[in-house]
């Protein structure tokens, strides 16, 4: 679970174009070479030693007898000098424009010395030719580097990407990591092999190679890696799998090499491979055969891994939410020999997660975190970071100076349930159609003895639901039973009966809870052997493709004399539990139109302000604790 902002590395990452001087001087040295070149060789060709004539002049002052001596050269240039005569030119070159067979009978004439020689070709205009071509490659060097982060290196696809975290001011601890104590356990020993591995192998003992933390996401997999080395004091090196994989053959195989060359060079280390199930995937799988570029890499790491020498001091930490599509090779003994589950947070660690972050803000005196863990379950550390921030952020935007529990509560429901959009116009016959409705929903949970305790009921539009109903389990639940099922189906059919009763006929808006009382109602006889003639047997099994990572179809593995079967159940469970909702309903229609004409008028009701407007005993104390929702699709 996420309970502290990750450290970042303020290294330069890859694909960052931001200029470091230290690093490219010798770049930014070339380029000014190559200014600097081009101008001196423009001044020096600017300025020519000899002025150029038309060819009309050049013959005028051979007639005069003015040219001394001429030099011809084979691009049909003319080089001369003249006998001083002229006051206004001693040297000249000019170009003959066209073949002329008079020139050289004119110059013995006149006794003018003659010579001949090829067109001599400059260093100058050799590297004015050059430097366009220069410059380019100066660019595509520059440029090339800059993408691939090379350091010193331009050519570095080979190399690992992997982000050094050492010397960092604030550590991660395992105490920045709330509950998760059978997770620290098993990393303690990791930790102690670190610190003193001559303890474990003077005794023989062998430290697992391979750590793998398996959780959902958001639960702080990442942190909990970096809190195992903050606690032993080493390098931390971070990569995440989809790094490991290129368009180009071999790069991933060579990164995972260098990688694992890395850590030797720093070892004790930690190397921490995230979203391991980007290169890990089973080999082979998916249709027309597998990614030869990602088994490749797989491959090396399988190598890496098994030939990795335990005394080096490096220990590799991986994360995943996906451990059922990883290679089998990478989870045998000697590799990833020890999985780490890295669970969803309960209520006692929620409230331990939410102490931590609420310690950063100005927090209001009255505010029970307790109250707000029971009333967030099935949420991670990530989320609870995240609920904390929101409720700092509507406080900012009151101007409030403390956050309190109405900000929470503000923040938890617009993460959970959705924003709400209170500027929506709607008509007054909608709203008393939704009022109705949900006053059907809220109602049924005074009624049936399995249901979790109303939280709250409204008609402010969240998300796509014009209205909903919110309960609150008492306890964090694993198991569920077929009465709380039951009851919660008949839940969902109260906004459509509701609206039955009111105006004999239903709306669209009954669609989302038509489908949620169907899938449970199905799940119960198909997959929870529920169903009265089915009984203990599991029907219909599902496909799910590795590549792809979900379901796209249920395997039909029955005859349709069952699936007869199964639709009879399913429709005897509906049919149930929609006449003891109907009956609940009916005999109560008029607290349903007491509790839909308040809703109109005040939009949201909790369940204490039902309880006095209805005449119902109060709760007892301390049962908030789950979300559902329970609405009118929009």
């Amino acid at each position: 679970m996420s309970n502290q902002n990750d450290q970042h590395d303020n290294r330069k990452e890859p694909g960052n174009f931001k200029f470091d001087f230290n690093k490219n001087r010798f770049a930014l040295f070339f380029l000014i070479s190559l200014i600097a070149m081009f101008f001196i060789l423009f001044l020096v060709n600017g300025e020519s030693p000899s002025r150029e004539i038309p060819y009309s002049t050049f013959i005028s002052y051979l007639n005069q007898g003015q040219v001394s001596s001429v030099k011809i050269l084979d691009s049909n240039e003319i080089y001369g000098v003249l006998s001083g005569q002229s006051d206004t030119v001693s040297s000249f070159k000019t170009r003959i424009p066209y073949y002329d067979d008079q020139l050289m009978k004119d110059l013995r004439a006149k006794g003018v010395k003659v010579t001949g020689a090829p067109k001599p070709v400059s260093i100058g205009e050799i590297i004015l030719q050059l430097l366009p071509w220069l410059l380019f490659l100066f660019f595509f060097w520059f440029m090339f580097r800059q993408v691939q982060g090379g350091g010193s290196k331009a050519f570095s696809f080979g190399k690992s990407r992997a982000k050094q975290y050492t010397g960092e001011k604030e550590k991660v601890r395992f105490v920045d990591v709330a509950g998760q104590e059978e997770a620290k356990y098993e990393l303690t020993e990791v930790v102690d092999f670190l610190k003193n591995p001559s303890k474990y192998t003077a005794m023989g003992a062998k430290i697992p190679k391979g750590v793998l933390l398996v959780g959902m996401p958001g639960t702080g997999k990442t942190l909990m890696a970096k809190a195992v080395a903050g606690e032993a004091d080493v390098p931390f090196f971070h990569m995440s799998g989809s790094d490991f994989v290129e368009m180009f053959v071999g790069v991933g195989a060579s990164r995972v090499r260098d990688l694992f060359e890395r850590g030797r060079k720093n070892a004790p280390c930690i190397l921490f491979i995230d979203e391991l199930d980007a290169v890990g995937r089973t080999r082979g799988a998916g249709y027309g055969g597998g990614n030869d570029e990602r088994e490749q890499t797989l491959n090396q790491m399988l190598v890496e891994m098994d030939g990795f020498d335990t005394k080096t001091g490096v220990i590799i930490l991986a994360a995943t939410n996906r451990p059922d599509v990883l290679d089998p090779a990478l989870l045998r003994p000697g590799r990833f020999d020890r999985q780490v589950v890295v669970d969803m947070p309960d209520v006692r660690e929620r409230e331990q997660i939410l102490k931590i972050h609420a310690s950063k803000i100005p927090l209001a005196e009255n505010v029970d975190l307790n109250l707000i863990a029971k009333a967030t379950p099935g949420t991670s550390g990530a989320d609870l970071a995240n609920l904390v921030n929101e409720a700092v952020l509507y406080a900012a935007r009151a101007n409030d100076k403390k956050v309190t529990t109405s900000h929470f509560e503000e923040a938890r429901d617009k993460l959970l349930l959705g924003i709400a959009r209170k500027s929506k116009l709607i008509t007054m016959e909608d709203k008393k159609a939704t009022a109705y409705h949900e006053a059907g929903h809220a109602l049924l949970h005074y009624y049936l003895d399995n249901s979790d305790p109303l939280h709250k009921v409204t008609i402010i539009p969240r998300g796509r639901a014009l209205g909903m109903a919110v309960s609150l389990p008492e306890k964090d639940s694993y198991s569920r039973k077929k009465g709380w099922l039951v009851d919660r189906i008949k839940i969902a059919m109260g906004g459509y009966v509701a609206e039955e009763l009111i105006y004999s006929e239903t709306t669209t808006g009954t669609q989302n809870d038509i489908q949620q009382a169907t899938e449970i109602a199905r799940r119960m006889v198909t997959e929870w052997g529920m169903g009265k003639t089915t009984g203990f047997i599991s029907l219909g099994k599902e496909d799910e493709p590795i590549f792809i990572g979900k379901e796209i179809a249920r395997h039909k593995d029955y005859s349709e004399e069952t699936a007869r079967m199964i639709d009879e159940e399913v429709k005897s469970i509906m049919d149930s539990c929609l006449s003891e909702t109907r009956k609940i309903l009916s005999d109560n229609v008029e607290q349903l139109q007491t509790l839909a004409k308040e809703l109109i008028e005040k939009e949201t009701l909790d369940d204490s302000d039902i309880r006095t407007l209805l005449g119902f005993p109060e709760k007892p104390k301390g049962n908030d604790s789950e979300i559902e929702q329970k609405g009118a699709d929009e």
